[in-house]
Formats: structure tokens, sequence, C-alpha cells
């Protein structure tokens, strides 16, 4: 794995929309919403302006985030400097993947928690989205998805288990070309929907239902991350990695570690126990 940051397929310019290019008219700006305040307005429909034309791109290639023109790109520029400083420091905890990092930069956190948490949308640190879940800090973000790459290679299909707010289903929008996310709490996958629409991510879908049955209609999957712990990885997860994927996952109750699992036949997997790690248990079914 190389030090040196590699070109990143969605370029900080595309969220921020420094170019050439005429910024749009000044029209509100989109604020993240509670799990509570989501779950009551999810039936109301906002009138936006029509996006856009996509600009052509070789087949295969993750669609660049595109700001919504409902949210003002001062707003974004604002938090150009704290993104900047929060990959930084995830850079000096360990984290050595460019791409993964250039992802960090890229995505505006604050807008996956709750507007009174926004002075510490870009510190280390998890915080709270409702629903006894939270947002995890940057620093495990970054490190799971290191983990699931690997050595750098690249990310087909990706399914995420645990979307709660969408922050982490974002980052992996950017360095996979297809991720799905699966939330098993109803007002949590509205949430996250209201989160990631002003991004109009193209390459990421969303999925309510139960985690642990995974989406074996999509498999198999290059690569799988859970955002909640387990006793152990659900076997039908492990059935839906394809030869030669990873998963990464949180295991254990009291002590929890960070697990990467290899599928390496088509009943042979191998497993290494990392750093140590605290998440929300893995449960079952739906709410």
């Amino acid at each position: 794995m190389s030090e040196k940051r590699s070109n990143f397929p969605l370029p900080l310019s595309s969220v921020t929309g420094a170019g050439t290019r005429k910024p749009a008219a000044p029209a509100p700006v989109a604020t993240p919403q509670t799990a509570t305040q989501n779950a009551r307005t999810s039936q109301v429909q906002t009138r936006q302006a029509p996006p856009p034309a996509p600009r052509p791109v070789a087949p295969g290639t993750p669609q660049p985030v595109q700001p919504q023109q409902t949210m003002q790109r001062s707003e974004l520029a604002a938090t150009e400097a704290p993104r900047r400083a929060m990959a930084a420091y995830v850079a000096r905890l360990g984290v050595k993947d460019g791409q993964v990092l250039a992802a960090l930069e890229t995505v505006p956190r604050h807008m996956f928690i709750e507007s009174a948490l926004s002075s510490q949308a870009y510190a280390d640190v998890s915080l709270p989205i409702g629903h006894n879940q939270t947002i995890s800090q940057p620093y495990i973000v970054a490190r799971m998805i290191e983990l699931l790459r690997g050595s750098g290679q690249p990310l087909r299909r990706v399914l995420e288990i645990g979307t709660g707010c969408g922050y982490q289903a974002a980052v992996l929008s950017c360095v996979a070309q297809e991720v799905y996310s699966i939330e098993r709490i109803k007002p949590l996958h509205e949430l996250a929907k209201a989160n990631l629409r002003p991004l109009r991510i193209a390459n990421l879908r969303l999925q309510y239902g139960d985690g642990m049955l995974g989406l074996p209609q999509v498999a198999p999957f290059d690569g799988i991350i859970l955002a909640a712990a387990g006793l152990e990885v659900p076997r039908a997860l492990l059935e839906q990695l394809a030869i030669g994927a990873r998963l990464v996952a949180p295991v254990g109750a009291q002590v929890q570690h960070l697990q990467r699992i290899t599928r390496i036949g088509k009943s042979e997997w191998t497993s290494e126990t990392l750093e140590a790690c605290h998440f929300v248990p893995l449960r079952p079914g739906i709410v």
C-alpha cells in the first residue's frame, strides 16, 4: 500500500463547486434533521430544481457527488479546512490509504448530525443520532474501509450493514463503484435518505430491512462492512462474499475487536483479529 495519495475518483471540487463553472444562485441551506423530525416529515415532499445533465463517464466509474441546488456552496467551502484537518488527524493515527483519506476530505460530515452538535462535526468522536445509535468516529470509519480495500484494490460492489445516518455509506461511495446499505430502524433509514439526498450520490442504494440477512439478490459482494457488533458474523453474510473478497466487522460483547474475514474458497474463509473497538450491538429483524 502506497502512502502517497492517489488520484481520488470524487474530487473535492465536485462538492465545493471549485472550477470554472459559474455558481448557482443562493438558495436555502439544507440542514440535517434528527431521526424523530424526519419520521414526522418523511412524507412531505419539497420542490427542487432539476439536476444538471450528467457528464459522460467511462462505464463502471463512480459518479461524482453533485451538490443539490438547495445547498449553498459557501456552507461547504466553510467546512473545507475542518475536513482537511480531520483527514490529516486520521492519517496521523495510522490510516495510510490515500483514497480513503480523500473521501474523508470530500464528504461533509456536518450534514449527517444534528445542528446542536455541529461544533463537534469534524472531531474524531462518535456522536448520537437517535434510537440508541451513533455516527462512528472518523478514524474507525476510515480504518474499516482501509481494511476492506486491503492493498488498495478497487472495490466494485460493497454492502454496508447498518446505514445509521448515512455518513459511512457516503464515504464508501467515494471508493467503490456500487454501494448497498441496509438499515433495520425505519426512522434512521428515512433520516439517511434525507441526509444523502442533497449530495445526489448516484452509485449508492439504501435498503430498509434486516441486515443480518444481507442482500442475496444482489450478491456476491467484493466487500461487506458491519457498523454493529455481534458475537459472531452471520453465516448469510459470509456466503454473500465473492471469492477473494473481504468482510470487516466488530466482533464481541463487552470486549470487541475488529475482525477481517477473507473468503478463499467456496466453503473456506480466513480470519484476522485486529484492534479493539466499541460498537452498538448487531440485532436481527426490523423496527
